[in-house]
């Protein structure tokens, strides 16, 4: 089976920067299992692997506007240091969270002053370009249900409940 929309792709991947340095890496765990055409892994990486078989092995390079986009200068800002709890861990480099209209918006804690703590709302991988070395083990076609969720099910799902699905989400969709 090929690579398609509605197809589970179970792959193997190395993700590295510019540098050669590895970022992310499914060596010595489980393969990374994704519905294909839903958006659960970046739009770069998804087209590369379009109409591929398993056994498809590839370096694919994505370019920061097919990854995870250009950084923005707007999402840089500040915010009073008293908005945050005393026991919280407000170091740079720190994720810290805000509750927003669709769940966690993550932030980045960039600086912290006596009365400022400057934040990035821009996704750690924002502006890099990036090189995934890829190993497509197996394709099949995705359940009904599957389809209708938008990700693939592993059984370990609890679905009583709705969510949504982004690259912070707690599943692993290969960001």
């Amino acid at each position: 089976m090929k690579t398609a929309n509605g197809m589970v792709v179970t792959m193997h991947y190395t993700l590295t920067d510019d540098s050669g340095t590895t970022i992310d890496s499914s060596a010595g765990r489980e393969p990374l299992t994704y519905l294909h055409g839903y958006g659960n892994i970046i739009p770069g990486l998804e087209a590369a692997l379009e109409g591929n078989l398993a056994g498809f092995k590839s370096r694919i390079d994505v370019a920061a506007s097919e990854g995870y986009g250009e950084r923005d200068a707007n999402a840089v800002f500040e915010a009073p240091r008293e908005q945050f709890p005393d026991d919280m861990d407000i170091t740079p480099g720190t994720r810290v969270f805000a509750d927003g209209p669709n769940g966690p918006i993550p932030f980045t804690i960039m600086e912290v002053t006596e009365s400022n703590v400057k934040l990035d709302a821009n996704h750690p991988l924002a502006g890099m370009n990036l090189h995934f070395d890829v190993e497509i083990i197996e394709v099949r076609a995705a359940s009904d249900e599957e389809i209708s969720h938008g990700h693939v099910h592993d059984g370990s799902h609890d679905h009583d409940h709705d969510h949504e699905h982004g690259p912070d989400c707690g599943h692993d969709h290969g960001h």
